[in-house]
């Protein structure tokens, strides 16, 4: 890491080396314009050398970087401000130096632009300008990277957090379910009937599904529809003479997916909180598709206070907010003792 900071540091010496040899040779081909003494344009630049060098470290190294993109801009004109006085000076001082030292106070014998204050300090302010650009120009580079940088990392976060959001539903949903179908499987095994063997198989099924295909971000709409009619069921076998329920698809694409267990939870909550009526617990479930749009209504039998129980649903309007944000619309309500749920998505 040493090493390659040391040979970071050697590189950029040689850059600026290698651009103010460039810059002396600008000035020596500049003030050298209509002039045959080469020995005083060539003293002459090297005098100007230091003031251009100093004057351009000290607004890109200080000036920019402390004042104008910290954006103090009251002290970035103050200390341009000393800096341009100060630099103008010692150009005067430049130009004396020519006429005393170089042509021994002899102003013909002076390099005809060296004499005009106006063109020297053109050929310093020049070269800051340039350089100035090219820092500012760096620093934006730099920032823009900076902030792209930045919003990846906080995109990526709120990605992890979605999916960490979305992980801490699907625990909710899980257990949820399984513990009825579990408790269902439980009394028939105390009873010892011949359905046990069937129900195990079906739960097989559905705890593959929830276990490996519920971490896939999306699966077929057939797959889901399965799940369903396995889990349909499973409660027919629990509920006996106590249940009727009528599920009917229609128009199904077989290239439709969806999110995994979108769906399962609102049939599960439609037996978990479904009031008998009469004896008779009623569940009317329709899925069908129309222009790459899923439409799917559940309702059953219930009350107005078993309407409220349960995380289920609650869960499921996150998930959907957290898949299919202003892609889906979803209607529950509760009419003339009957509890509806109405959802429309786009398929993938």
């Amino acid at each position: 890491m040493l090493q390659k900071l040391i040979l970071q540091k050697i590189i950029q010496l040689l850059l600026h080396t290698i651009f103010w040899c460039a810059v002396l040779f600008f000035y020596t081909y500049f003030f050298g314009f209509d002039s045959n003494d080469f020995n005083y344009v060539l003293a002459f630049s090297m005098f100007l050398m230091p003031i251009t060098i100093a004057t351009t470290y000290v607004l890109i190294y200080k000036l920019i970087p402390d004042y104008l993109v910290t954006k103090r801009y009251a002290l970035f004109i103050l200390y341009s401000l000393y800096t341009f006085i100060i630099s103008a000076y010692l150009i005067v001082i430049s130009i004396f130096f020519g006429l005393v030292y170089l042509s021994n106070f002899e102003y013909t014998d002076m390099a005809p632009i060296s004499r005009s204050l106006l063109f020297v300090a053109i050929a310093v302010y020049v070269v800051v300008i340039i350089v100035s650009s090219f820092k500012l120009l760096k620093l934006n580079l730099k920032h823009t990277e900076a902030t792209k940088k930045l919003e990846t990392k906080i995109l990526e976060t709120q990605l992890k957090l979605k999916e960490q959001e979305l992980n801490y539903l699907k625990m909710q949903i899980h257990p949820h379910f399984l513990f009825n179908t579990l408790n269902t499987m439980y009394g028939f095994a105390l009873k010892k009937a011949d359905e046990t063997p069937e129900m195990i198989l079906k739960l097989s099924n559905l705890l593959d599904y929830l276990l490996y295909q519920v971490d896939k971000p999306f699966v077929a709409l057939t797959e889901e529809i399965n799940h369903i009619n396995d889990y349909i069921t499973l409660e027919k076998m629990r509920f006996n003479d106590t249940l009727r329920i009528d599920f009917k698809t229609d128009n199904v694409l077989t290239d439709a997916k969806i999110a995994p267990m979108l769906l399962l939870p609102f049939v599960e909550n439609s037996f978990k909180h479904g009031c008998l009526k009469k004896g008779i617990l009623l569940i009317n479930i329709k899925l069908f598709c129309k222009n790459k749009q899923l439409f799917f209504e559940i309702e059953n039998t219930s009350t107005l206070q078993t309407s409220k129980k349960g995380i289920g649903l609650e869960n499921i309007k996150k998930r959907l907010d957290l898949l299919y944000k202003e892609r889906y619309v979803l209607e529950i309500f509760l009419e003339n003792d009957i509890f509806k749920v109405h959802l429309k998505l786009d398929t993938v």
